[in-house]
């Protein structure tokens, strides 16, 4: 596993922003998150190391830009490069989360046709609205392989109508901090459901720094969060299609 943020800074977006780690780290440092600047890890897919071999080793997983949004405007023109280097190291998977999925087409590569087999595009909501405005646009797109990113989760989410076998998985999780909104453990079942019955992947990521269960309000610090999720073992990996045949 490896990351490349080739840019950071980030603009709020969403209701899902209100709280975001980036913006709250930022904040402290001095930095202003708002600005956008290129990052002198730009090229990292394509460097060497002093040995002359690749600075990202063959195989990997590469997080890409999670202090940032790939989509975002100020970097359109960057994101033509970007491409050029996913499309060379082929040998790596890519992926990366956003929450501006209506800009995918903008300066996407003449070659991209059905999708680049070495990249994941996680569309990322937070409550009704924004799954019904997202996933409608991210159902008609030609993405290889795709996955839902429900986090924070901030009610309860019906995306019934829009998992099919394109879903490779969905991950849900909670807000974390101080003074968050509160993540239900009924909404995090009833969302399990729905990718059950429509056999999509399902993953528990993080319960929230304030989490209900059974009516009863937990606070619990950052770093019991993904332990207590996988705690309540409720993934769900779906059945490839042969089996259900």
């Amino acid at each position: 596993m490896s990351t490349w943020n080739p840019w950071r800074g980030c603009h709020k977006k969403s209701e899902g922003c209100l709280h975001c780690y980036i913006h709250r780290a930022d904040a402290g440092k001095g930095i202003d998150t708002n600005r956008i600047i290129k990052t002198d890890e730009f090229y990292k897919p394509i460097e060497k190391d002093a040995k002359g071999k690749d600075r990202i080793k063959s195989g990997q997983l590469v997080f890409l830009c999670f202090n940032s949004d790939f989509l975002i405007e100020e970097a359109d023109e960057w994101r033509k490069e970007a491409w050029k280097m996913i499309r060379q190291r082929r040998d790596l998977h890519f992926l990366f989360l956003t929450k501006r999925i209506e800009r995918f087409s903008v300066g996407l590569p003449e070659d991209w046709g059905e999708g680049y087999p070495n990249v994941t595009v996680c569309c990322t909501l937070e409550n009704q609205v924004r799954a019904d405005e997202r996933l409608e646009i991210f159902r008609k797109l030609s993405i290889r392989h795709k996955m839902i990113i429900v986090q924070p989760m901030l009610e309860k989410i019906d995306i019934a109508s829009y998992l099919d076998a394109s879903i490779e998985c969905v991950v849900v999780g909670g807000e974390s901090g101080k003074d968050v909104r509160p993540l239900d453990f009924d909404w995090v079942l009833d969302l399990r459901r729905q990718c059950m019955e429509n056999n999509v992947s399902f993953e528990f990521r993080q319960i929230g720094s304030i989490f209900i269960k059974d009516h009863t309000v937990y606070h619990v610090q950052k770093q019991f969060l993904g332990a207590q999720a996988r705690k309540a073992n409720i993934n769900y990996t779906a059945v490839p299609a042969s089996s259900t045949d």
